[in-house]
């Protein structure tokens, strides 16, 4: 009998997934966490405790970074920036269309518009400079098929000789390390990094914001949370905000290899109730992409899907947290992001210490 798809299977039809890689790659690239297997990942999560106890270092000595960004950054840069300078490195920062020109991606194309050069040079002349490659592509919003190809990220690692990282594109991989050394450090034992966060139930909502943004981080973290084990909600207004068919089969299939689980609810307080994290993101319907102006009247009517003291008081004195930038009393009140329960400031440190262990080990591979 033929399977029966899940219901947010016909949200969005056609391919659920891209190969995570080009056939072409030769080169190990971190551009989403899918790629890596599970022990390769807690690896990563394990230098990044040590760089966390120990900050300066030689592994990245004689060795250099360029970091690519299309969109603004303050975490992301100053924590790629030091972290390579931890280690003995040095980040070059480089913004197409600023301080450098502007880049075309589609093959085939006559550049007589404002492209001054393609990335199969740009990619390729970088790699004889630099030992890593960074990257930040946010979505275009305007054609969520088109934005689904990640073909800036795709391209630089199609390109380039050396390896590419993912600094937030359609997903956000450094983020989702982050978070989880963050839970890691909260539910772990001191000298335990490897907590097993199996059974832990996380609850991914949801919450207003009065711009449609990007889904990068809720992609990661409903798929890092299923890869560890977790028994996940993601906790939506309605249908529309079912995440893209590709991340929901990627955390399905994690669930169903790592032990735990996954469902999609509308209830509020029955996503809350005994929860262990709560982990809160903005973003837009998906199928008002690039037609915005419909879908705002219905993200409207769910401002009290922002993260307060009477919904955490429903949990299992869950910890809650956030990718940040935050807008308080719209995402979060600010009893919920003054609360010692918050973990969103160590998530946010731990950035450092996980791209540096990302930095570490695919320099020396």
């Amino acid at each position: 009998m033929k399977a029966q798809l899940p219901r947010w299977a016909f949200l969005f039809p056609g391919p659920a997934t891209l190969p995570l890689t080009d056939p072409a790659m030769t080169i190990r690239h971190f551009l989403n966490t899918q790629d890596w297997s599970r022990p390769d990942l807690d690896a990563l999560l394990a230098q990044a405790h040590v760089f966390k106890r120990e900050r300066l270092g030689d592994q990245l000595r004689g060795k250099s970074i360029a970091l690519v960004f299309f969109n603004p950054s303050m975490r992301t840069r100053t924590s790629f920036e030091l972290g390579a300078f931890h280690l003995g490195g040095h980040a070059v920062v480089l913004q197409p269309g600023k301080d450098a020109w502007p880049i075309e991606f589609d093959l085939g194309t006559v550049m007589d518009g404002e492209a001054e050069e393609h990335v199969a040079e740009v990619a390729r002349v970088l790699g004889r400079y630099v030992d890593l490659i960074g990257v930040r592509a946010f979505p275009k919003f305007v054609d969520w098929s088109v934005d689904r190809e990640d073909r800036v990220l795709r391209s630089f690692a199609r390109y380039s000789p050396v390896p590419v990282i993912n600094m937030e594109t359609i997903t956000h991989p450094c983020q989702e390390l982050a978070h989880v050394m963050a839970l890691q450090e909260h539910f772990g034992n001191p000298g335990a990094p490897a907590t097993d966060l199996r059974g832990r139930k996380f609850v991914l909502t949801w919450t207003y914001h009065p711009k449609p943004l990007n889904t990068a981080v809720a992609n990661s973290a409903l798929t890092i949370a299923t890869r560890m084990g977790m028994d996940v909600t993601l906790l939506c207004p309605t249908p529309e905000y079912v995440l893209d068919r590709r991340y929901m089969e990627w955390a399905e299939r994690n669930a169903g290899e790592s032990g735990g689980s996954l469902r999609v609810s509308h209830d509020i307080e029955g996503s809350y109730a005994g929860a262990d994290v709560v982990y809160a993101k903005s973003w837009g319907a998906l199928p008002y992409f690039g037609n915005w102006a419909p879908e705002k009247p219905i993200r409207d009517r769910y401002r009290h899907f922002i993260v307060d003291e009477q919904k955490m008081a429903l949990t299992n004195d869950a910890v809650f947290s956030h990718c940040l930038p935050l807008r308080r009393n719209v995402k979060a009140t600010d009893a919920v992001m003054d609360s010692p329960r918050c973990i969103a400031i160590e998530e946010a440190e731990n950035r450092l210490h996980v791209q540096k262990a990302i930095m570490a080990t695919l320099a020396g591979s």
